[in-house]
């Protein structure tokens, strides 16, 4: 299984409510993308004081490497993910992505 694990900087202007319809975009990925199990999605809670200020994120777990590999040129990804870095500060630059294998 490979949990895909992204945290982002939103622009200070985008409210709870588009970053509510952001994550409701990319967790009805879940069955639209072969492989594609799970989809959680909050803001950062830790209280060490070290993210960097990146203060959300989402996790999705794939079947294997193949359905993550299935999910990244993916049409519905690419829209959902396109108005998720509309969204962050800097673009692109607004967000880490890491994935491990379990």
């Amino acid at each position: 299984m490979i949990r895909h694990c992204v945290f982002v900087r939103f622009r200070s202007e985008v409210g709870a409510g588009e970053r509510a319809a952001i994550y409701a975009g990319l967790g009805a990925l879940v069955g639209q993308i072969e492989g594609l199990l799970t989809f959680d999605s909050g803001p950062n809670i830790s209280p060490e004081g070290r993210s960097q200020g990146f203060n959300d994120g989402f996790i999705m777990d794939f079947a294997d490497a193949a359905a993550r590999d299935r999910y990244l040129p993916h049409p519905a990804h690419k829209e959902a993910g396109s108005r998720l870095v509309a969204a962050l500060e800097g673009g692109r630059d607004g967000l880490i992505v890491f994935d491990l294998e379990l």
